[in-house]
């Protein structure tokens, strides 16, 4: 049957409208300096779809439950998670006014160029670059691990007298959910906008489908002592200090509010669809999250019993003991696995993007190569294929010790707080300094105005905290990050050994080492901040087009 002519018309503003806002997208690209070569696939629902099975709130609180019980107990966990929540919100102001000012792929290093001192911008931005690249390659190796051993932890739910668990047997595990990621990042790019918006369907019904049988079926715990009850079986010399070490967990449950602000130039509007993706991203998963940490703590039994079952993960024994039935408990922890290999999927995205980009500025070895963009599929295929190839290395130390891995996935907080520290201490200087310019009083046909110390003025995006308000966000939001930032280096007991070390410091302080040398002898030759690649002439052209565009949809 025919379409009618209004229905036709409707479809064909509805493009045109789609195109004019593209154009948009592209032209504030051009005045970050860069060239559109990444296809616009994500709209608001797929992006997300994306911010939440990235940060998988309520399915880490779930996986990470024990390192928060051990340092604070059930009240350390409840009121440790608030004040995450809080924080992270707080944060993910700060980082979607940076996005809504500069939709960049590069995130955190251009923004550290637009905002630093002269004198110091270039090495800022190259410091800020490859601590955000590591920390999202820790992210990845962190998230595969963290399935590889949840997977290995189903096998010893379902065969608990004949699986016999070996370390081996997790990285083959973590190849494999790599060898996931790179398939669906590259061989069905295409697919992954649908991925992304269908698993936040899986997302949010999953959560009910854990959630119902537990508060049905589960032992039903003291309320008073849920709230009053604190533990510190870490040894420390104060509850203060256990709790501040505990809220680890519950901050690495929020890791990755960053993850769509990568894909941030393969988004339709992204100047405002990216901060309405991560503010309402955090709504939901902080709020399940909460849900399923109140529910777990209520119907946790007998937690001695729990350790014994499954001491790695004892979720998992929490559903056995709920539900009376290892094939039912297998069925709900196989859905926080399915969960955390999408959230796996976007870390690989993520990550990748970042390595691009960063490798576009000339910031890593071989950028050469790296900054290449399939023309077939619009990726980035040898930063995928990078980025993958680097994490499965890395899982080949946890074949030798455990422990050493553990202090290459905890970079991810490091790395990526310390990014988002450096960036925010920036916005709030700037801001008060009165250097960051409202959207009106710009003109793109003028030269840009300029602050004392010959740094361009940045102007504000649409989405952004205006005046007394914003500036105490930012301040608090340095605070938090700090706070986090000094505890993600400490162990959880505090009689250390090899085994329970805190290793990041050490992985930390060579990646600074390693870093630095590449600098000191290379990088200082190639990497001079984010490369401008388009003239003053192809900026007025993408002017006179959107604004044709816009012309021809009216």
């Amino acid at each position: 049957m025919a379409e009618s002519p209004a229905k036709s018309h409707d479809i064909e503003l509805a493009e045109v409208g789609s195109r004019s806002t593209d154009r948009r997208d592209d032209l504030a690209l051009a005045r970050l300096g860069k060239k559109a070569v990444l296809k616009r696939r994500f709209g608001f629902l797929s992006i997300l779809g994306f911010s939440c099975t990235v940060l998988i709130t309520w399915e880490g609180s779930l996986v990470l439950f024990l390192q928060g019980f051990q340092n604070g107990g059930p009240a350390g966990v409840i009121y440790g998670y608030i004040l995450v929540w809080v924080g992270t919100v707080s944060v993910f102001i700060v980082l979607s006014e940076l996005v809504s000012l500069a939709p960049t792929s590069g995130g955190q290093y251009h923004w550290v160029s637009m905002l630093a001192p002269r004198n110091v911008q270039k090495l800022l931005s190259y410091i800020s670059g490859w601590l955000t690249l590591c920390g999202w390659l820790a992210s990845l190796a962190s998230g595969a691990f963290l399935t590889g051993g949840l997977i290995q932890g189903l096998l010893i739910l379902c065969q608990p007298d004949t699986y016999v668990p070996q370390n081996w047997h997790v990285t083959l595990l973590y190849w494999a959910v790599v060898l996931f990621c790179f398939i669906i990042n590259v061989a069905a790019g295409w697919l992954l906008p649908k991925f992304e918006g269908a698993l936040l369907v899986l997302h949010i019904l999953g959560f009910f489908a854990i959630l119902i049988p537990l508060l049905v079926l589960g032992p039903k715990g003291d309320t008073h002592a849920t709230f009053t009850t604190f533990l510190n079986l870490g040894g420390w010399s104060t509850q203060g200090l256990s709790f501040c070490v505990g809220i680890m967990g519950s901050v690495f449950s929020f890791v990755g509010g960053d993850g769509p602000i990568h894909l941030a130039e393969e988004i339709h509007n992204a100047a405002v669809v990216v901060p309405r993706s991560i503010m309402t991203g955090i709504a939901i998963n902080g709020t399940l999250g909460f849900a399923m940490v109140l529910t777990v703590l209520f119907r946790l039994g007998d937690m001695d019993a729990v350790l014994t079952e499954n001491p790695a993960f004892p979720f998992m024994a929490i559903f056995h003991q709920a539900v009376q039935s290892r094939a039912g408990a297998a069925v709900m922890a196989s859905l926080v696995m399915v969960l955390t290999v999408s959230a796996d999927v976007g870390f690989s995205a993520s990550c990748s993007r970042i390595c691009w980009a960063f490798a576009r500025d000339r910031g890593l070895p071989g950028w050469s190569v790296l900054s290449k963009v399939s023309d077939r599929t619009s990726i980035p295929f040898y930063a995928v294929t990078v980025t993958c190839v680097i994490a499965c290395i890395l899982g080949l130390i946890n074949i030798g010790s455990i422990a050493a891995f553990n202090g290459v996935i905890s970079v991810s907080i490091a790395g990526l707080f310390s990014s988002y520290l450096l960036t925010s201490s920036l916005l709030l200087w700037r801001r008060c300094t009165g250097a960051i310019l409202p959207p009106s009083t710009t003109d793109a046909y003028e030269a840009p105005s300029t602050t004392d110390d010959g740094m361009v003025r940045a102007t504000w995006g649409p989405w952004r905290v205006p005046g007394v308000l914003g500036i105490a966000n930012n301040a608090f939001a340095c605070a938090y990050l700090t706070f986090v930032f000094f505890f993600s280096f400490w162990p959880s007991y505090a009689q250390v050994t090899p085994a329970t070390m805190n290793w990041s410091i050490l992985v930390t302080g060579t990646i600074a080492i390693v870093s630095g040398v590449y600098y000191a002898f290379w990088g200082k030759h190639t990497y001079h901040g984010p490369v401008v690649e388009v003239s003053p002439q192809y900026i007025l052209e993408q002017e006179q087009q959107t604004q044709g565009s816009v012309g021809s949809k009216l």
